[in-house]
């Protein structure tokens, strides 16, 4: 199940109209910063890290 979440978050991390914390909420996450520490577990970057990279 993370797999297809992180994936999925990887696509909308380029939206440049959404923040990370509306992609959270859209996501299903409750709080943001437990999608951000979900993301850095599993990619090694933040999603703002991982945006300017790519």
């Amino acid at each position: 199940m993370f797999r297809t979440l992180i994936d999925f978050a990887k696509d909308r991390i380029f939206d440049k109209d959404k923040t990370v914390s509306e992609i959270a909420y859209e996501l299903g996450f409750k709080y943001p910063q437990h999608f951000v520490r979900l993301f850095k577990q599993r990619v090694g970057h933040t999603p703002n890290e991982y945006r300017s990279l790519n």
